[in-house]
């Protein structure tokens, strides 16, 4: 072959391998520099359609998180890809979810939710799969030296929760799922009612995914008593369901059952049932507020332990505007969810260590090195500033990983979730002498 053929050969292959990128999508993104930066696989997964608890915004969060980097020429000039699984509140199913994730080459599972820990953590783990930002639910979340969580779980809302209710409930009555998970809640609220001095909460097991709850709610109320009596349900999901039951019981009505009272009234113990409600963010929110009546929600007046700052803060300004522009009409991306919260911190999180590494291609080896070597994260104000050095460390029994170990105390006043007390509350102790 001579030399002018060969250089036109070259010539050729050279511009139908170009075209062939640009039609396949995996060119120069908008904005990158050269377009020399691979593509960033990823992968989020929550229970969807199921009987039990459901988190449909969170995948969908994720996925207006990437339209969002995506139009600005990716993170650092790499285009996100998100891999999105129905992780269907099963062991089967939480495992499938990582299976495919390590298949696919994710470098990272970013803000998911699964009861499961177990089930997904071990393929991650054998993979070297980071997981970023879960949603807290399992002690695996906070045990797996390949988890980073963002906030401090359910340890730290029921511990945090029992401090709150500490303040002005005699006596407490806990309805919480009859599962391993939950099996662990009454201690944390315990601890977090000790601090006061206080006795310990009466414990109702309930079965997650029943249709109602009368003789549970009958039962809790009872165990509260009329004098600064409080009950507090912790059923993700069902804990409308639950709160239906007690609504419905003989006797009920004023504050926190569904009468409208306003909220004030209720914390100074006047016109109502001497008996009030509350519950943690993820078992209640304003989106549930919201579907429930608002103002005449059975919650009105119901005392509410949150990770991050009341919706309408300032803070997550940053999140509504991209949800304003890049989720476009899907409703399942609500500002005012925890799980949608909770993956725009994990993807924050996400993106400011691949904004550090500055590398061309990015795997998941770098992103734990980064993690662990002590990259630190500003969530604007979401929460504390975030890090996972050995030093940040809560160490607490069952939950060591945790770093971030702040609540919210909230209220439902006129419909509304607001700060009961302005600002974070450190829950660190409370969560050490947990049993």
């Amino acid at each position: 072959m001579t030399g002018r053929r060969l250089t036109s050969l070259l010539a050729f292959v050279t511009t139908t391998a170009a075209g062939a990128s640009l039609l396949t999508g995996c060119g120069v993104l908008p904005g990158a520099t050269g377009g020399s930066r691979e593509p960033v696989t990823v992968m989020t997964w929550a229970p969807d359609q199921t009987r039990a608890t459901n988190m449909p915004g969170m995948p969908a969060m994720a996925q207006t998180f990437a339209r969002w980097v995506n139009a600005q020429g990716g993170i650092n000039g790499h285009e996100l890809r998100v891999l999105t699984c129905n992780e269907q509140n099963s062991a089967a199913g939480a495992a499938a979810c990582a299976r495919r994730a390590v298949r696919e080459d994710a470098v990272a599972v970013v803000g998911s939710y699964s009861q499961n820990g177990r089930a997904f953590m071990a393929p991650l783990e054998a993979a070297g799969i980071p997981y970023i930002g879960g949603y807290g639910l399992t002690e695996d979340e906070f045990t797996s030296p390949l988890s980073y969580p963002v906030n401090g779980g359910q340890a730290s809302l029921l511990a945090g929760h029992g401090m709150q209710l500490a303040e002005t409930c005699r006596r407490v009555s806990l309805v919480r799922p009859d599962t391993l998970a939950g099996d662990k809640l009454p201690s944390l609220l315990n601890s977090g009612l000790r601090k006061a001095s206080h006795r310990s909460a009466v414990d109702i097991p309930a079965v997650e995914d029943a249709a109602e709850y009368s003789r549970q709610a009958a039962r809790a109320r009872e165990r509260a008593g009329a004098e600064d009596g409080c009950v507090t349900a912790v059923l993700g999901e069902r804990t409308q369901t639950f709160f239906d039951s007690f609504r419905r019981l003989p006797g009920n009505g004023g504050p926190g059952s569904g009468d409208g009272t306003n909220a004030e009234n209720a914390e100074n113990g006047e016109n109502g049932d001497p008996v009030r409600i509350s519950s943690v963010l993820g078992s209640v929110g304003q989106p549930v507020i919201d579907r429930t009546g608002g103002a005449h929600s059975p919650f009105e007046g119901a005392y509410v332990t949150g990770w991050y700052p009341e919706a309408t803060h300032k803070s997550w300004e940053p999140m509504r505007k991209v949800i304003r522009e890049h989720a476009f009409a899907d409703n399942r991306v609500d500002p005012a969810d925890a799980g949608v919260q909770t993956t725009w911190i994990a993807y924050t999180v996400l993106k400011t260590v691949i904004e550090s590494l500055d590398s061309d291609r990015i795997s998941s080896v770098q992103i734990t090195h980064a993690l662990d070597r002590g990259a630190r994260i500003d969530t604007g104000g979401l929460t504390p500033p975030l890090r996972w050095k050995y030093e940040d460390l809560l160490a607490a029994p069952g939950f060591p990983r945790i770093v971030n170990q702040a609540v919210t105390f909230q209220v439902v006043r006129d419909g509304r979730l607001v700060a009961q007390k302005p600002g974070f509350v450190d829950v660190g102790t409370a969560v050490l002498t947990a049993p």
